[in-house]
């Protein structure tokens, strides 16, 4: 690991805060799964919702959507704002926002309200978020930093089939005849324990009164803390836009021609932000995300396979959803409890990959996107007869937990390892936005292919629709296993791939 930057605060206590490295990584992480959790926590809530309240399918798509895209458009920017005003901040600032929003969520008394609360919240969430990674980063080193990002890993990937889980039993329990609403109103205990807690044990990093940079926050050339690129934020949040709306809304519209103007100007306003981005930086101004953290060894690749393995996920469980609900009649309860052995299986390989022999860990990454490209059509052939798949159901679906979090955690982990302190808000941000538009981009695509194979009602052509979608899934995962060398770097601790 490199050197401690000279601002970095020293172990024990600062800012009135208590540095145990326990309690903090259970804070941030718990912060992390809630968030995450929102994200397809209303999935299996969406029919109660638009029945309770009256929605259009555009209404629904837009309070199911609108939390995940302004999300991922302010997630970069809540990873700057809190390397220049201190995570702890950062932190607590975006909780409470988040918190708020989902009281507001809980008790809204028409579509419209949803919606809006939705989008705060999803705000809120890219405020808190992107402290997550910078505060692990900043905290922990060496084989404890491993750890950590084996749980954040964990944590990340599980929080979608939990979701389902937890959403299936909060509909289906109706506490006190509140029907959908406990969906959102569960976040706000939660919230509010995190606020008290995290006071406490988050350490205080906030730029000092003469206007040093926070801890970790790199300062200009000319010594001055780091100021934030409102042009490369802007051109960033466009592209992020232009490319978010139109994937979640088309299938909904039919693909209007609006959908694909869309999608164009986003390749537009994404070149305008890299020429932004280059120039600042050939002029020795401080870009929004540090060309040396493009140029981390192993980042393109992990990056791309963070993104597909995101893909992946939330593509088998959007489709997974769908087939069980619309084709074969379950309950809400029922799909949701179906996923639980996939998130166990998933969080329990991201916690321990790390100790399996060394021989085995050089190949994990593009062992893991092979074994879920074979899972997922043999997923596709247990249910394609409109039956329940039986045990080999299950079997596949423990493939698909450890293939996707052979992909995604070793690649995670590797990324970071050789990122310098310095620089972790620059590559928390980007790594948990391609992370985010991934889970999008397997929404859009796949659940458009499953609609789109879909020619008639009934657990058959259901089952048929999914079979074309796990083949397509599969193709996914083969293509992030070549993505990459398939013999991993050793991280700096020497031990795991990089």
């Amino acid at each position: 690991m490199t050197t401690t930057s000279s601002h970095a605060p020293t172990p024990g206590k600062a800012g009135g805060t208590d540095r145990r490295p326990g309690p903090l990584l259970g804070v941030v992480l718990a912060a992390q799964f809630m968030a995450l959790l929102d994200t397809f926590i209303v999935n299996v809530a969406a029919p109660t919702i638009r029945t309770e309240l009256g929605a259009s399918g555009a209404g629904l798509q837009l309070v199911i959507a609108g939390y995940t895209i302004t999300y991922a458009v302010l997630l970069i920017t809540g990873s700057r704002l809190g390397a220049l005003r201190g995570h702890r901040h950062a932190y607590l600032g975006g909780l409470a926002v988040f918190t708020a929003a989902s009281l507001a969520c809980g008790l809204a008394a028409g579509t419209g309200q949803l919606i809006a609360f939705r989008l705060v919240q999803g705000a809120g969430a890219a405020l808190m978020i992107p402290q997550v990674l910078s505060l692990i980063q900043r905290e922990f080193v060496g084989e404890r930093r491993m750890r950590a990002l084996g749980a954040y890993a964990a944590v990340l990937a599980t929080g979608a089939a939990t979701g389902q889980v937890v959403g299936g039993l909060l509909v289906s329990a109706d506490l006190l005849g509140m029907g959908w609403r406990p969906v959102f109103l569960v976040n706000v205990p939660v919230g509010l324990a995190l606020l008290v807690i995290g006071a406490r044990v988050l350490p205080d990093d906030r730029p000092a009164p003469d206007g040093r940079p926070a801890p970790d926050d790199r300062p200009a050339p000319d010594g001055r803390p780091r100021a934030l690129d409102l042009p490369g934020l802007v051109l960033l949040a466009a592209a992020v836009s232009l490319f978010t709306v139109p994937l979640v809304l088309g299938q909904e519209q039919d693909w209007p021609l609006w959908t694909w103007l869309s999608l164009g100007a986003c390749v537009l306003s994404l070149g305008a932000f890299l020429n932004h981005e280059s120039r600042l930086a050939r002029r020795g101004g401080a870009p929004l995300i540090a060309p040396r953290v493009l140029r981390v060894p192993g980042m393109g690749p992990a990056a791309l396979r963070i993104t597909m393995a995101m893909a992946v996920n939330s593509g088998f469980l959007l489709v997974l959803t769908l087939h069980f609900q619309g084709g074969l009649g379950h309950s809400a309860l029922r799909t949701g409890l179906t996923f639980a052995p996939t998130a166990l299986v998933f969080g329990a390989v991201g916690l321990t990959w790390r100790s399996w022999p060394a021989r085995l860990q050089k190949r994990l990454i593009p062992g893991g996107f092979v074994l879920t490209a074979l899972s997922a059509p043999a997923l596709g052939l247990v249910l394609r007869d409109g039956g329940d798949g039986g045990v080999w159901m299950y079997a596949t679906f423990l493939g698909m937990g450890v293939g996707l979090s052979l992909g995604f955690s070793p690649a995670l982990t590797g990324a970071l390892a050789h990122v310098r302190k310095e620089d972790a808000a620059d590559a928390s941000g980007l790594l948990v936005t391609v992370a985010q538009l991934g889970q999008v981009l397997g929404v859009a695509i796949f659940g458009t292919l499953f609609l789109a194979g879909l020619d008639g009602p009934g657990s058959v052509a259901s089952g048929d629709a999914l079979w074309i979608c796990t083949l397509a899934l599969a193709g996914a995962a083969v293509l992030a296993a070549v993505a990459g060398p398939g013999r991993g770097r050793r991280t700096p601790d020497g031990n795991g791939p990089a």
